[in-house]
């Protein structure tokens, strides 16, 4: 790495967002002053123009790297907050007969259920198992280590692409091939 990323990437996050707008000010005012000159001296715009668009491309390539590492690193810390499965657990706890009944209308037209659908009790069956699905998730989602378990996988996805980003992995990989089609019978 050059210095001057090292240097880049060991400043704040308000450090490198207040030295990206000084320099697109900056940038953009001796832009202008420089057309107006060139203007003043009978030459063209255009070339003023693109000279000061590669200064901002070559400008851009310089800072967006390290910026990004910042700015990932702000994302990490905000992430890691958040008690994100107390907030899907409450969601559920709040739509919990939505669910219940969203449950049971999608059992019954499930094509495979048309025998057992018939049988005394099917409704009271299926209430109590989606009853006890939804107590037992809400249950699993409130525990301190789901919480954990969901913090380490954002953590560690986070750390994954900072690397990622820091070792420009992602300008080589391949376009992902288009999902493979949903077969019919589960549409």
């Amino acid at each position: 790495m050059s210095g001057l990323s090292k240097w880049l990437e060991s400043l704040s996050t308000l450090q490198v967002l207040l030295l990206v707008l000084a320099l697109i000010v900056g940038t953009s005012v001796a832009a202008a002053i420089l057309g107006a000159v060139l203007v003043r001296m009978g030459m063209r715009r255009p070339a003023t123009v693109e000279r000061a668009s590669r200064l901002a491309e070559r400008l851009l390539d310089t800072i967006k790297r390290p910026l990004t590492i910042v700015v990932l690193d702000e994302v990490a810390a905000v992430i890691q907050t958040g008690h994100y499965t107390r907030n899907i657990s409450d969601a559920l706890k709040e739509n919990h007969d939505e669910l219940k009944a969203l449950v049971a209308e999608k059992v019954r037209q499930d094509p495979n259920v048309r025998l057992i659908g018939r049988l005394p009790g099917y409704d009271t069956l299926i209430g109590e198992v989606t009853e006890t699905t939804l107590r037992v998730l809400i249950e699993m989602l409130d525990d301190p280590r789901t919480d954990e378990l969901i913090s380490d996988l954002l953590r560690n996805n986070i750390v994954q692409i900072k690397q990622a980003v820091r070792n420009l992995a992602h300008e080589d990989v391949v376009p992902h091939a288009p999902p493979d089609p949903i077969p019919p019978r589960l549409r």
